[in-house]
């Protein structure tokens, strides 16, 4: 049985850096289970309003990122009437860097979702990947940083997509029995290619589900363990003939597979900078 307790996020940007470290906070506490309220944009006294009422309603430890003095001040104001714990996330960072810079930080809302180059990096990225899924245009694949090979149901396409966000080009391409891969796959110089697995097992229940929801049952050799060996065992033959990466994606989040994946790419991208 879990124990339940209020999570209030806010935020006058995304909110994506407060999820991601209360997330991973409450990582730590297994026992426990969050019940997020999450407030984005928040930036007016008006909004606030509503955020204080609410954390009033439903009491919990508040989270918050907000530059505005006059809202973090009426924030923390009514977090103490209410004896509630708040913390300002990015405060022992910030303070870190003055110190460490010798500097005056200068914050801005949003700053970090600038439209900058590394923005337009990350939307060009997304184009190609989307335009590279599952096999499309392989005609094409010399321009990808990463391209990912697998057997159906590996995770192929969201850790494609994780990758893009993060400015990285990334292609992807199945496995399927007795079909090629694209001709010119062993010339490639540029992409770093990688094959990703899992336990036959994992494949098997994740493809009879994928079977569930299309209400297909006929295809049964699709979910047959065996067969999925044989495919594994093929894939890895082909990466052993290449020397292409493995990664066992089984137990791995698509988070955790996409890091793995960067880990390989930063690597490669050090190794031939090396004079």
């Amino acid at each position: 049985m879990k124990t339940y307790f209020h999570l209030h996020l806010i935020s006058d940007s995304t909110g994506e850096t407060l999820n991601t470290v209360a997330r991973a906070a409450v990582a730590h506490y297994d026992e426990f289970r969050p019940i997020e309220h999450t407030y984005a944009l928040v930036r007016t006294a008006k909004q606030l309003n509503r955020v204080l009422q609410d954390i009033e309603d439903t009491p919990g430890i508040v989270l918050f990122t907000l530059v505005d003095a006059e809202l973090r001040t009426a924030l923390e104001s009514h977090c103490r009437r209410l004896e509630l714990p708040y913390i300002s996330i990015l405060d022992p960072v910030v303070a870190a860097l003055a110190s460490y810079l010798n500097a005056e930080s200068h914050p801005r809302i949003g700053g970090q979702h600038t439209l900058d180059a590394e923005y337009f990096k990350r939307i060009e990225a997304l184009n190609y990947t989307m335009a590279h899924d599952d096999g499309q245009q392989s005609h094409d694949l010399a321009g990808a940083d990463v391209i990912l090979l697998g057997v159906s149901r590996t995770s192929k396409t969201p850790t494609s997509i994780y990758l893009a966000n993060r400015g990285i080009k990334a292609a992807n391409v199945p496995i399927v029995p007795g079909a090629p891969l694209p001709s010119d796959m062993d010339k490639l110089g540029r992409p770093l290619v990688v094959a990703l697995v899992a336990t036959a097992e994992r494949i098997a229940q994740i493809r009879r589900n994928r079977l569930l929801s299309l209400n297909d049952t006929g295809n049964t050799r699709y979910v047959d363990r065996e067969a999925i060996a044989e495919e594994l065992v093929f894939t890895r033959k082909l990466c052993a003939r290449h020397n292409w990466p493995i990664i066992d994606v089984t137990r791995r989040s698509i988070e955790e597979t996409a890091a793995a994946v960067m880990n390989l790419y930063s690597q490669r991208q050090h190794a031939r900078a090396r004079p």
